[in-house]
């Protein structure tokens, strides 16, 4: 889509931010300043980083131009409904969340799914997903995948579950993604290392597309007699499977 043409043909934009490294010309093509140049609406998870990356994108860029709706952790349906009217009204708009592709794992997906219901045209940008780009890096299968987010905290719980993750990943060759609060990623890794067979593999990919970025492969036993970084302060993402 050209977006020259953004005044006449209004769109919903899923804008993609960097997963955490400063240079984004490393990450989002320049085409993408083109489409949010032209954008006054934005959705976002948070307002104030939303605007500190659309500085970053774009130093010229007329925040004080801008209408910023924030998600919010209880947002209702109602409420993002109305997020939508500019749409409606002929302007283009614009989602963006803290990292990586919004409506993916984020609230974002709400909002899409009522633009979508309306017969709203929605736009993806090409930008950084962890998740696919810890897939491609950890040589597991990426013909059958599924992203399980946050598992539980309970300890025998969290055993259990990963488990039955696991048991799925042998019957159907399908790798499971997971992910956790940074600050308690070496607790998933030791319950991962412990719950899981000798012979899985286990992916740890941290720090995606930063200066900090570790991204090992290796089965549960190698693991049980490796070294990890320090990963409390790295977004990171766990891989599992045959």
């Amino acid at each position: 889509m050209n977006p020259d043409a953004n005044a006449q043909s209004p769109a919903l934009y899923l804008i993609p931010v960097g997963l955490g490294g400063d240079d984004l010309s490393r990450v989002l093509p320049a085409y993408n300043l083109g489409v949010v140049s032209k954008i006054r609406h934005f959705i976002v998870e948070e307002v104030r980083t939303a605007r500190r990356f659309l500085r970053q994108l774009d130093p010229q860029f007329d925040i004080d131009a801008s209408s910023f709706y924030p998600m919010g952790k209880h947002a209702s349906a109602e409420l993002f409904e109305s997020y939508l009217k500019p749409l409606a009204e002929g302007h283009s708009i614009g989602i963006i969340s803290e990292a990586g592709c919004p409506a993916v794992a984020d609230p974002g997906a709400d909002i899409v799914s009522i633009a979508q219901s309306k017969g709203y045209t929605v736009v993806p940008l090409v930008g950084p997903s962890s998740m696919l780009m810890a897939l491609m890096a950890s040589g597991l299968s990426g013909q059958s995948f599924a992203f399980v987010g946050y598992l539980p905290i309970e300890p025998a719980e969290r055993a259990a579950r990963i488990r039955s993750l696991e048991k799925r990943a042998y019957q159907e060759q399908q790798t499971q993604l997971c992910i956790e609060t940074p600050y308690r990623n070496r607790k998933l890794f030791d319950t991962l290392t412990s719950a899981l067979k000798p012979s899985t593999r286990l992916c740890v990919a941290a720090g995606i597309t930063t200066d900090s970025e570790w991204i090992r492969t290796k089965t549960v036993a190698q693991w049980r007699h490796a070294s990890l970084p320090d990963l409390s302060h790295i977004p990171t993402i766990f891989l599992f499977g045959r």
